[in-house]
């Protein structure tokens, strides 16, 4: 459940890497979002592949780019091999942000080997907001008759590294 924008792919080289940010960063600034670069000398991300969990231990780069404050933050955190797998919940900001997202991701395809995403409100595939709002709209029913159906339920909720959780039991 949920409208998110998931994302992976490998740069074409380093230099690509240094694209990639100036147009993060021009894109963030054009859009009033908040941004920062970021360097970790060692850190896991945990990873998945063909439905197999796998874990990066090592150097990340990139920038941490704050959408709306009912967004994910939009990380692009290349590790060593620049390579990136992310993602972006966007369905409680509105339909603007989520593509202005994709129209990004779409922007800076070009750098990369290869780049696969999946959005779940077929945006990127469709370039139909039609489709997307009523995707979302789904989303916000589901959520709505899960939490009246189970009391317990309630939503959403921003974590400690202000990613979105939809509903959790209180």
């Amino acid at each position: 459940m949920g409208v998110t924008i998931h994302f992976e792919g490998k740069l074409k080289s380093d230099f690509e890497y240094e694209k990639v940010m100036l147009n993060a960063k021009a894109f963030a600034e054009a859009n009033r979002m908040e941004y920062t670069f970021f360097t970790e000398e060692k850190k896991i991300l945990l990873r998945h592949k063909d439905g197999e969990a796998w874990d990066y231990s090592g150097p990340t780069k990139g920038i941490r780019i704050q959408p709306h404050e009912n967004t994910d933050p939009l990380l692009l955190e290349f590790d060593k091999n620049n390579y990136i797998q992310e993602y972006c919940k966007t369905q409680f900001a509105t339909i603007d942000i989520h593509i202005i997202i994709a129209t990004f991701l779409k922007s800076v395809e070009e750098n990369f080997e290869t780049l696969k995403v999946n959005d779940e409100g077929e945006y990127w595939q469709t370039a139909d907001k039609t489709i997307l709002k009523n995707r979302i709209d789904t989303c916000f029913y589901q959520i709505e008759a899960l939490k009246q159906n189970d009391p317990t339920l309630d939503g959403p909720f921003k974590t400690e590294g202000d990613r979105i959780v939809d509903l959790l039991h209180v």
